[in-house]
C-alpha cells in the first residue's frame, strides 16, 4: 500500500474580510463606487434639421453582437439631448482619443456651441464624427429598454473606421486618463 502525503503551504497572511454595505438611495454613493471602473468615452453626434446635436457617454460598450455588429450605451432619463438625438436616422459614435479631454467637456456642456472649434466630419446620412478619435461607428438605434433612471440603447453599426495609432481617452474616478502604451498583441 502506498501512502499519500499532502503538503500544506506555510501560513499565509490573508487580508481582512471585506464587508458589503447596502446600496444607498443617494446617487453619489453609487456613482462613487461605479467610478472605480475605468471606461472609454464616446461622443454620439448627428445633424438633425440642420443643427449639430451631440452628447458624451462613458457607459458605451462594444461587442453586444458581432453579426450583425451592435453596440450599446445608457443615457439618463433626464437628458434633454437624447430625445432629440434619438430622432436621427444615423448617429456617429466617436470613441474619443487621448487628447480629447477638453473636447469631451465641451460636448458634455449644457451651454454654448458644443461643436465650436472641433474637427467634425459628416456623412450623407447625417452622422457626425469627431476628428482624432480612435474609432468611428455609423449607427442606427434598434432598441431602447427602460433601466431605472436610465435607458439602455442598442444600436446597429452600419459602417466603421479605426485609427490604430490613436490611443483612447479613459475616464475613471471623475478624471480623464491616457493609455501610455498598449501591450503588444
Amino acid at each position: 500500500m502506498s501512502a499519500t502525503t499532502t503538503v500544506f503551504p506555510p501560513e499565509v497572511q490573508t487580508p481582512p474580510l471585506r464587508s458589503l454595505t447596502p446600496v444607498s438611495d443617494e446617487p453619489a454613493h453609487v456613482r462613487g463606487a461605479f467610478g472605480r471602473f475605468p471606461s472609454g468615452v464616446a461622443a454620439l453626434c448627428a445633424t438633425i434639421n440642420g443643427q449639430k446635436v451631440g452628447m458624451v457617454a462613458t457607459s458605451f460598450s462594444v461587442g453586444v453582437s458581432y453579426s450583425p455588429a451592435m453596440v450599446m450605451f445608457s443615457v439618463q432619463n433626464s437628458s434633454a439631448t437624447w430625445p432629440v438625438l434619438a430622432t436621427a436616422d444615423r448617429i456617429g459614435v466617436s470613441v474619443l482619443g487621448g487628447t480629447h479631454a477638453d473636447a469631451c467637456m465641451q460636448l458634455a456642456s449644457r451651454r454654448g456651441d458644443r461643436f465650436a472649434g472641433l474637427d467634425v466630419t459628416a456623412t450623407d446620412a447625417g452622422a457626425l464624427f469627431i476628428g482624432g478619435s480612435t474609432m468611428w461607428l455609423e449607427c442606427e438605434v434598434v432598441s431602447t429598454t427602460p433601466a431605472g433612471d436610465h435607458q439602455i440603447v442598442v444600436m446597429q453599426v452600419h459602417a466603421m473606421s479605426v485609427d490604430h495609432e490613436t490611443h483612447p481617452l479613459v475616464y475613471q474616478q471623475q478624471r480623464f486618463h491616457h493609455l501610455a502604451t498598449l501591450a503588444a498583441v
